[in-house]
């Protein structure tokens, strides 16, 4: 799958069901010296029109992806951030 294809599909979170938004042209966050992909940059929308918005973006970490399919992309972010900050703890 390109990245491009992600356009237009809408995420959810599995935990709760939370409907995180809808992925436009998407920006990936990666580690340069390794290429290794970090997330998915996923910004918030809440306003009416984008200029009322605040500009917020979430991070959803490549790792909490769980399935990509024709119109949306299931993620399990509670889960995601646990083990991410578990992992930090033990450093």
């Amino acid at each position: 799958m390109r990245i491009s294809e992600m356009a237009g599909k809408e995420v959810i979170n599995l935990g709760d069901g939370a409907r995180l938004g809808i992925i436009g042209e998407c920006e990936l966050t990666f580690d340069s010296r390794t290429g290794v992909i970090g997330g998915v940059l996923l910004p918030q929308k809440k306003a009416i029109f984008n200029f009322l918005g605040d500009g917020q973006i979430t991070m959803i970490p490549w790792q909490a992806i769980k399935r990509i399919g024709d119109e949306v992309v299931i993620v399990d972010l509670n889960n995601a951030y646990d083990r991410i900050y578990s992992r930090l703890s033990r450093e």
